[in-house]
């Protein structure tokens, strides 16, 4: 059974931002996984996809309420929502309850292409500026995408 909306890597993908894009190409190795996993297997590969997406959020999260980028509370409320489908796909997978786990996989496959070339494009093109600034500052040497404590 092939869901509508399967999912594959390509280009239209890319921020431009390698933090972002290699746990973006994780999460859609492990959701394709997910699409074509035999009955017997998609608990175990659904669970691999809600494992995968509790990190990848809390480090998007992370990095926004650090930074305090602009649309964080739309982008964070939206995490919230996907983790608790996720959630809700994991516990009918483990009762049997299959078809429905299969229809939330097509769903999050489209939700993410979407999500990813807007809500995320903007969060990485902040991020970018984010490390050109500091990269820019005289004396700061931090090269990770966190904002250290600033004086007021």
């Amino acid at each position: 059974m092939n869901p509508v909306n399967t999912v594959e890597w390509s280009d239209a993908l890319l921020l431009d931002f390698e933090p972002m894009d290699k746990v973006h190409r994780e999460f859609v190795d492990l959701l394709a996984m997910a699409q074509t996993a035999p009955a017997d297997a998609l608990p175990q590969a659904w669970s691999a996809v809600l494992d995968h997406t509790v990190h990848h959020f809390g480090r998007e999260d992370e990095w926004m309420r650090k930074t305090r980028f602009a649309s964080a509370d739309n982008h964070i409320l939206q995490h919230r929502v996907v983790l608790n489908v996720l959630r809700e796909g994991l516990a009918m997978a483990r009762a049997g309850d299959l078809q429905p786990v299969r229809e939330m996989a097509g769903e999050l496959a489209a939700w993410f292409a979407k999500h990813t070339q807007s809500l995320d494009a903007a969060l990485a093109l902040h991020m970018r500026r984010e490390m050109s600034e500091r990269a820019e500052a005289p004396g700061h040497r931090d090269s990770g995408p966190h904002r250290g404590a600033h004086p007021h």
